[in-house]
């Protein structure tokens, strides 16, 4: 296809998924569950894990989401069997996007759902065996529609995402209920302030 702006890393993780949830989640003997975004907006994640002494086993996920959303999150699904919980906690969405050989600058945000998820998953595992806040980020939910955290908003603004709608583009923040926005351009001053522009 002439007007695919996709790799073709991303063209075979979006074809070929590895790692879907095929049916309901009971079928799959998760012992961590993260869920993340907003079906209203088009984007939802679910991601389960088995762990066996804080070793990712196994993965399932299934997503309401764009192409570049698939494909990052069967990328990511395949990078985390193996991998020690702490490790998969730092995962970001950067290193998805390296691993599929970029990502168009306006699609990038849809890799974002995958690793939220992730954390949502490994918190959810650690909650039920007794060690709730072990990972956790000290973060501020700044959009509730969407979960997107002060940290995410951070990371978007060393990535260039200097303006209301440059973060709009990288996160989709706002795209929900719109409360988010002031304090979202509060964030915006205070890290031009801190790290220049």
């Amino acid at each position: 296809m002439s007007d695919w702006l996709y790799s073709d890393t991303v063209k075979d993780h979006f074809t070929n998924p590895r790692n879907v949830l095929m049916g309901d989640e009971g079928s799959f003997p998760a012992d961590g569950r993260g869920q993340t975004g907003n079906i209203k907006c088009g984007d939802q994640m679910l991601m389960l894990l088995t762990i066996k002494d804080d070793i990712i086993t196994d993965v399932r996920w299934k997503t309401y989401g764009c192409a570049s959303a698939i494909a990052s999150t069967s990328m990511l699904s395949e990078i985390i069997k193996g991998m020690n919980i702490k490790d998969a906690y730092t995962i970001r969405p950067e290193d998805l996007v390296e691993k599929l050989g970029g990502l168009p600058n306006y699609k990038i945000h849809c890799s974002v759902l995958g690793d939220k998820a992730l954390r949502a998953a490994i918190d959810n595992y650690l909650e039920k065996t007794g060690r709730a806040g072990m990972l956790k980020e000290t973060s501020t939910e700044i959009c509730h529609c969407l979960g997107i955290t002060d940290k995410d908003i951070e990371n978007a603004f060393h990535q260039g995402a200097h303006t209301w709608e440059a973060l709009q583009q990288a996160t989709k923040i706002g795209t929900g209920c719109g409360e988010c926005k002031d304090k979202a351009l509060e964030l915006l001053h205070e890290f031009a302030h801190i790290y220049g522009n």
